[in-house]
């Protein structure tokens, strides 16, 4: 993109570690390529701050993910009367906490025998959880789904009173979002991004190791005159979180892109170089090379000679229009929350 001219915007929603050898090369290549980016966005400030550490990267902005609310709205009647339910929908991996999982249920449900769990999601740590069930007998406590289809997480979610996010890493966990807009209790591990998802009236944080405790607390909150509103956390997610919103802040972000200078061959040399003294003398090397293979390919098939699609969005403003291509790179660990 920077070797064509074109303004560049690059977005991340994944934190990466420094002290693995994937890690340091991972970072080493995204310092490299996103030595002449534009602009990053960020899905939080601990995201932002974890891609400044890694690439080097200053241009960061911080827009946050939504949701649709209507698509998460609360059904109270959906639960159950008598008994509390914990709801977990995730990717059954270590990343997201399934250790934690499988010592946390056994000493709940010993303590708290009104309360039960169903969890939503597939992956490699589903036998561990099912071993655990099975030597602790609690078959008619826990109920596994598998894999739900996320047209469906919005039903799973309304059976429950507690949402349950054992992770160990999270840049955001929407599906945070995801359970409180739907009316639940949220408890987290207090890892990442995830203390900028919510305020603290709708949330229950904890270190992986005292998360025993704190779903202990939520649930006597659930239990008492002070549990919370579904309807009204409904409309405060709903209020702090929206589509729109996102789309606005980021048409922004690309504006202040487009109307920056672009580099000059030289000054991508000489960011280049900066990154290391073997690594920058290869990377030049390699724009040197693409340099000349793009004056071959202008003299070879020239751009005046190509059609161009002509820009019909223009701003009702007429004060500016968007008629410059954006080059976009997302980044984005799959995950089911």
């Amino acid at each position: 993109a920077a070797a064509l001219g074109l303004p560049s915007v690059y977005t991340d929603h994944s934190l990466f570690g420094f002290n693995d050898l994937a890690s340091v090369i991972l970072n080493r290549v995204q310092q490299i390529t996103l030595s002449t980016v534009d602009a990053a966005i960020c899905v939080s400030h601990t995201c932002a701050d974890n891609l400044k550490l890694r690439a080097k990267v200053q241009r960061v902005h911080v827009i946050p993910n939504a949701i649709d609310p209507h698509k998460f709205t609360p059904d109270p009647t959906k639960r159950s009367k008598d008994r509390i339910t914990v709801v977990v929908v995730s990717r059954l991996v270590y990343r997201k906490g399934v250790d934690v999982l499988v010592d946390l249920i056994p000493k709940i449900c010993s303590a708290l025998p009104d309360v039960d769990f169903l969890i939503g999601g597939d992956g490699s740590k589903r036998l561990a959880l099912q071993e655990m069930v099975e030597r602790e007998r609690l078959q008619e406590r826990v109920d596994f789904l598998g894999s739900v289809p996320h047209a469906l997480v919005c039903d799973v979610l309304r059976r429950g009173h507690i949402f349950l996010n054992c992770s160990l890493t999270e840049s955001f966990c929407i599906a945070i979002l995801e359970a409180a807009c739907t009316g639940l209790t949220v408890v987290s591990t207090n890892v990442g991004g995830v203390p900028e998802v919510l305020p603290n009236d709708m949330a229950f944080l904890s270190d992986p190791e005292d998360l025993v405790e704190t779903l202990k607390e939520a649930i006597g909150r659930v239990k008492s005159s002070e549990a919370i509103d579904a309807w009204e956390a409904h409309h405060r997610v709903a209020k702090m979180y929206s589509w729109s919103r996102v789309a606005t802040e980021t048409v922004e972000v690309y504006k202040h892109v487009i109307q920056q200078d672009r580099l000059t061959f030289l000054e991508r040399l000489q960011r280049y170089g900066s990154i290391g003294t073997l690594s920058g003398m290869v990377v030049c090397l390699l724009a040197v090379t693409i340099e000349f293979w793009l004056l071959f390919i202008e003299w070879w098939q020239p751009v005046d000679s190509i059609d161009v699609v002509p820009n019909l969005l223009k701003e009702e403003s007429g004060d500016l229009a968007i008629q410059v291509p954006i080059q976009v790179t997302v980044s984005q660990t799959n995950a089911n929350g």
